[in-house]
Formats: structure tokens, C-alpha cells, sequence
């Protein structure tokens, strides 16, 4: 047994070892350990966006640590089969890092597995592309993704990328950034698991985290990329603020058929983190499984699944 592998054993029968309301109190001490202004940035940045529940001192509002508590009381061993699955050793040290920061407030260890190389999404050791490449941008926003795509690996690299994203606003700089590239396909629809009608909620910090809910408006189309893609797929990206395992269900024939390079955001909620591997797996078990952060050390976000 290695030291990664040795690490990320004793903090597994650590949580083992503690109740559901042992382990939050242990989160609670660790929290009080951190500077005042540490404290308030998490509040502000747990309460802007509404992932991973709210977080106030003054009201005695501690949700976000609480869901964190149940998260590993109630999914220890759901993060061990994660571990298990993973498929090389920086992955399995960036779960680790990833809990005891949640457990710990711990940032030496976030910092050394954050990503400094590679772009978002595309880790050039493992996702290996070329210009037979049809790819769909789940989440394309202003087209940030595909010009970073082709900044790593040329024009030359794909036969058509299909780009969703449901704000207008958004879409129409999305569509201007992309106009002089070739082959490139945008759709104003979200995509998640059944051809419906749903409501933006908008998100004031940015459109970038703007979220899809059931709503009287139901102005925009939701499709599934079983039904709206008919030809092979060879690379997905998701980062669609939470819809992410709704999209995988709605693609699975895709999945199961294709076998399509998957680059997946897993930090919109505590689950996702597990689960959507799980879903992959149950989907296609011939996947590998890699883990890459690239943001804060103090806190990570930007966790990607990359499935291969």
C-alpha cells in the first residue's frame, strides 16, 4: 500500500468510525479554525450560488456543512468504489484531497492536485483527439470550450462540434464567437432526459450558472442527445450546473453505442462527485475513470470526470 492509497484508507475509517453527528461537529470545529475572512468568503461564495446549501454565522445557519456531513456518513463507501475505479494515482490523490478538504478544511493538499498544466477538460495525456472528432458542448456558453479545444489541438481537429446553451443572451455571443469556424452547429435547448419545456432561473452573478426549472413560462425547448443527434458521437462535454446526470440518462444509446470521450463537471452538488461515474459505469463498464480540479485550492470546484 502505497502513501496515497495509505491516506486516503485512515481517512475512510475515520469517517467509518463517527456518527452522522459526530462527523458534522468535527466539520464545525475544523470551520471555526479558519480566519474571519476566510469565513466570510465561503459564506459568500456558498450563498451566491446554490449548490451546495447556505451557510450563515450570523443567523446559525450552517446547511452547507451539514449536507457535507451527510454526504460522508452516508456515501463513505460510494467515495471508496469511486477511489477504486479511478485509474491512476493523481486521480485517486485528487479525491482524497477533495474530502479532507470538505472534513478538514485542508488546502496543502488541494494545491498540490490542482490542476496547473492542462486546460479545463482537456488533459492532453489522456483525451486524444483528431479530425474525424464530432463533439457536443453541453453548456457552451460564449464558446470558451471549443476555442480553448482548438487552441489544444488545432483546427484540423474535429468534423463537427454541436454547441447547447439555454440563455439567449448568451447564445447570441456564443454564435458571434464561433461564426468564422467551421462545421459548428449551436442550439439554443438544454439537454437533460425528456423532451419538455422549462424556466431559466437566472442566476445574478453570473449567466454562466444560470439553472433550468419547472415553470409556468416554459420558454425553453429541453431535449435529450439520444433523440437530437442521430450521428456517432466521439466527445462530450457537460457542464450544465447540476443537469449533468439527466443529460448522461437521456445519451445512454449514445454511450452504450459510440462510446464517447466524456468530460463531465462533478461539483454542482456532494453526489455527483460518486455518482455520475456509477451511472457510466452501469451505462458501459469498459470506462476509465480520471479526476481533475482546476480553481481555488481553499475550495474545489471545476472538478471534471474525465471517462475514457
Amino acid at each position: 500500500m502505497n502513501i496515497i492509497d495509505q491516506e486516503f484508507s485512515n481517512f475512510v475509517n475515520l469517517i467509518k468510525s463517527l456518527s452522522e453527528k459526530e462527523i458534522y461537529y468535527q466539520i464545525r470545529k475544523n470551520f471555526e479554525t479558519i480566519p474571519r475572512e476566510m469565513k466570510q468568503s465561503f459564506m459568500d461564495f456558498f450563498n451566491k450560488f446554490n449548490y451546495w446549501g447556505r451557510l450563515d454565522i450570523e443567523q446559525n445557519n450552517y446547511e452547507e456543512l451539514e449536507l457535507k456531513s451527510a454526504a460522508l456518513y452516508y456515501h463513505i463507501d460510494d467515495f471508496v468504489w469511486m477511489y477504486e475505479h479511478l485509474a491512476d494515482y493523481r486521480s485517486k490523490k485528487t479525491l482524497y484531497s477533495i474530502l479532507n478538504n470538505w472534513f478538514r478544511y485542508d488546502f496543502d493538499t488541494t494545491a498540490q492536485t490542482k490542476e496547473y498544466l492542462f486546460d479545463d477538460y482537456f488533459d492532453l495525456d489522456l483525451v486524444k483527439c483528431d479530425s474525424n472528432e464530432v463533439i457536443v458542448d453541453l453548456g457552451a456558453y460564449t464558446g470558451d470550450t471549443v476555442l480553448s479545444y482548438i487552441r489544444n489541438y488545432g483546427l484540423d481537429s474535429y468534423k463537427k462540434i454541436y454547441c447547447y446553451e439555454i440563455t439567449p443572451e448568451t447564445f447570441e455571443i456564443l454564435k458571434e464567437n464561433l461564426k468564422s469556424l467551421p462545421n459548428i452547429e449551436c442550439r439554443l435547448k438544454g439537454v437533460g432526459d425528456e423532451i419538455t419545456k422549462m424556466t431559466i432561473n437566472d442566476n445574478e452573478e453570473s449567466s454562466s450558472a444560470n439553472t433550468l426549472i419547472v415553470g409556468d413560462k416554459g420558454c425553453i425547448s429541453v431535449t435529450t442527445l439520444d433523440q437530437d443527434i442521430d450521428e456517432p458521437i466521439t466527445l462530450i462535454k457537460a457542464d450544465i450546473e447540476g443537469f449533468e446526470q439527466k443529460a448522461i440518462k437521456g445519451c445512454m444509446k449514445h454511450i452504450k453505442n459510440d462510446h464517447p470521450k466524456l468530460l463531465i463537471s462533478v461539483y454542482h452538488n456532494n453526489e455527483d462527485l460518486w455518482k455520475i461515474a456509477k451511472m457510466i459505469y452501469e451505462i458501459h463498464d469498459d470506462y476509465k475513470f480520471y479526476l481533475r480540479y482546476n480553481s481555488y485550492p481553499t475550495y474545489p470546484t471545476e472538478i471534471t470526470l474525465i471517462a475514457i
